[in-house]
């Protein structure tokens, strides 16, 4: 039996990719960028690639960030991918600072200039628990430790409270928020779509929350 799914469409990269993946793990995925699809939806995602401030300005110009508001207040799940996960934060200080959603409170920030290593973080990379959590109930309950997971990344959320960070990662000694959750409202800055068989097993495990 397929699950409802609604992707919220803003303008802001190929979909492509998340569409195939939720509908390989059984999603009956739904498409929209109108407001009133996404207040009502059972469960929602918010993929994106490119600039924060083009993310935000993506949303606010469909008048969806009311709609994703109410849709929070429901305490329903959702997905934020990439840059769907950091338009969750208060903040984001990629060119300028710009304000977010507000749903997780942190900032996004630049991922440190290393000798040796590339900025944007492109590639596979294994993700961890942070230290003393656990990946238990979460959509990565099924995902051993050090599994290796795809990133494409300049800049890297950065949650005021530690118990919101579900998986670390690192990067030339930088401590990347991975993926974080808070209830309902999960984040991936890795995106699962392209993770294979890892990811195709945390897209499962969301859509039976």
């Amino acid at each position: 039996m397929s699950v409802r799914v609604t992707m919220i469409d803003y303008g802001a990269g190929n979909l492509h990719s998340v569409i195939k993946a939720l509908r390989e793990c059984g999603g009956d995925v739904t498409v929209t960028c109108q407001p009133v699809e996404v207040r009502s939806a059972e469960r929602l995602v918010l993929p994106g690639v490119g600039a924060f401030a083009d993310g935000i300005c993506g949303l606010q110009k469909r008048g969806l960030i009311e709609a994703i508001d109410q849709f929070f207040a429901c305490q329903r799940p959702f997905l934020g991918i990439c840059l769907g996960m950091q338009m969750l934060f208060n903040q984001s200080l990629e060119f300028g600072a710009h304000r977010g959603l507000g749903i997780v409170p942190g900032r996004v920030v630049e991922i440190p200039r290393t000798p040796g290593f590339k900025v944007p973080h492109i590639g596979w990379s294994r993700i961890f628990p942070r230290p003393g959590g656990s990946w238990g109930g979460s959509i990565l309950s099924a995902t051993p430790e050090g599994t290796r997971v795809y990133f494409v990344h300049s800049f890297s959320a950065v949650p005021d409270d530690e118990k919101d960070r579900l998986a670390d990662t690192d990067y030339a000694g930088f401590r990347v928020s991975a993926a974080i959750q808070r209830g309902n409202i999960i984040g991936c800055q890795f995106h699962p779509e392209k993770s294979g068989p890892s990811g195709l097993a945390m897209i499962r495990r969301f859509l039976e929350m």
